[in-house]
């Protein structure tokens, strides 16, 4: 059948595995805001010259993690509304990191793995870290309860472990091997999709005797990936002053450039996928890269809509953005649905897939789907379905939570646990009235935060 069953997305567009290194470009458009971080103090000045891996700007709201100039060249600041421009762009050679610079900062009881700490926050190894439960950034110098390293990445359209690790599997092993030098007994967690696979026995081989860590497999369905998901599955309940950290392959090679190399992360692979991309496959790039550039004759013709990220969890990408953010670790590109179609909800769709069963494509077997921006139908009032409930993987009412928000009443939403909301996005997926169920929960709980809880944030 071809129902979407519970984590289970086909979709046209999945990037293949290998790798394109984009020429280097004439500018730089680096944006000073992008999903988690506001870099709202800059640091350099007009017509400055700077030089690859200089701080930009910080965001001073996260424990002032720095905007890094991926390469050499000019600073125009008025060019373009809220980016940093480099013109005249170079390829140099990275200034050696200087510690000395930075022990003032280093509390005294940390000695040696403070400094360490401290070194991938300011060489931007640290911007790959995620507190599993929130998604926020966690306090380099706070103490987690465990580490999940996944190599897996199973939102649609998203950059892959095993396209990352190209050749640099030794690189890899010795950032694990980093990792476990800034912990003292926390248990380091590697998940992959199948711990018997020829990838994860050349993985387990590569790491054994350097770092010790334990397999984990899940499911290569999503959300199995959700980081949330999985520290719950591992026993690891959200818990205010203790968090579990999180991170992904990006994370483990930048953080074995930064203590091996001393080098800055300035150049990422990304996903460049969805059904408008001739040619869908992951780029090599640098934070800033001119989107003009990578879009340029790569799409098939018609009105688009690109999306930094994957497809169920991913932002659109505004008119004036004009460069990569610092985290895109993806560009996704669907058809814009420009007209409207006439009771679509009950067409029949051989095309389109339906959890509902509600298309013919129910009769078909298995098919990628090709998925524009109307998600299979217009916007409706809840109709109570319970779909959402179904695939939801905390296990929460998502269509009782949307229909209380209404009243405004926060404490009521807090007690329906919408704290437990990983933000996956397969309520809003699967929703035949395609409702932005995650778009508000993910809203409910900034409120919830902000307005019921500001005492103790501040405390």
């Amino acid at each position: 059948m071809s129902q979407i069953t519970k984590c289970e997305i086909q979709l046209e567009g999945k990037p293949a595995d290998s790798v394109l290194e984009m020429p280097e470009p004439r500018k730089l458009f680096i944006p000073l805001e992008s999903v988690r971080f506001s870099f709202d103090s800059v640091e350099v000045e007009e017509n400055r010259s700077v030089q690859p891996g200089q701080v930009l700007a910080r965001d001073l709201n996260n424990f002032s993690v720095p905007l890094l100039a991926p390469r050499a060249g000019k600073v125009k600041l008025g060019e373009i509304k809220n980016h940093i421009v480099l013109d005249e762009i170079t390829q140099q050679e990275e200034e050696p990191y200087d510690h000395r610079e930075d022990e003032a900062h280093i509390p005294q009881e940390m000695g040696s793995v403070g400094l360490k700490r401290y070194k991938l926050l300011a060489l931007g190894a640290w911007q790959f870290v995620y507190d599993a439960h929130s998604s926020k950034l966690p306090d380099p110098f706070g103490t987690p309860r465990a580490v999940i390293v996944s190599t897996v990445n199973l939102e649609p359209y998203t950059a892959q472990g095993e396209a990352q690790l190209q050749k640099r599997l030794a690189d890899f092993t010795r950032g694990l091997e980093h990792l476990q030098s800034l912990l003292e007994y926390q248990p380091i967690y590697l998940v992959m999709p199948d711990i018997n696979s020829e990838f994860s026995r050349q993985l387990r081989e590569s790491i054994r005797g350097y770092a010790w860590v334990k397999p984990v497999q899940i499911a290569p369905k999503y959300p199995g990936d959700n980081f949330a998901v999985i520290a719950r599955k591992l026993g690891f309940n959200k818990e205010k002053d203790s968090p579990v950290w999180a991170m992904r392959t990006e994370a483990i090679l930048a953080i074995d450039r930064a203590l091996t190399l001393s080098k800055p992360s300035t150049v990422r692979i990304i996903s460049f996928g969805g059904p408008m991309v001739k040619e869908p496959i992951h780029l090599k790039v640098m934070p800033g890269y001119p989107l003009k550039d990578i879009l340029a004759e790569r799409l098939e013709s018609g009105p688009v809509r690109i999306i930094d990220g994957g497809v169920l969890t991913g932002a659109m990408v505004s008119e004036q953005q004009k460069g990569l953010t610092a985290e895109c670790n993806g560009l996704t590109v669907l058809q814009e649905h420009s007209e409207r179609e006439f009771l679509s909800f009950i067409r029949p769709g051989s095309d389109r897939q339906s959890y509902g069963k509600c298309f013919l494509s129910s009769f078909r077997g298995a098919f990628k789907e090709r998925l524009n921006t109307a998600l299979r139908g217009e916007l409706r009032p809840c109709v109570a379905c319970g779909f959402c409930e179904e695939v939801c993987p905390a296990g929460i009412m998502p269509y009782l939570i949307h229909k209380t928000l209404y009243s405004g009443e926060l404490e009521d939403v807090e007690q329906m646990r919408v704290d437990l909301c990983v933000g996956c996005g397969m309520c809003s997926f699967v929703c035949p009235s395609k409702i932005d169920l995650r778009g508000e929960f993910v809203k409910a709980q900034e409120d919830i935060e902000r307005e019921l809880h500001a005492e103790e944030v501040q405390s």
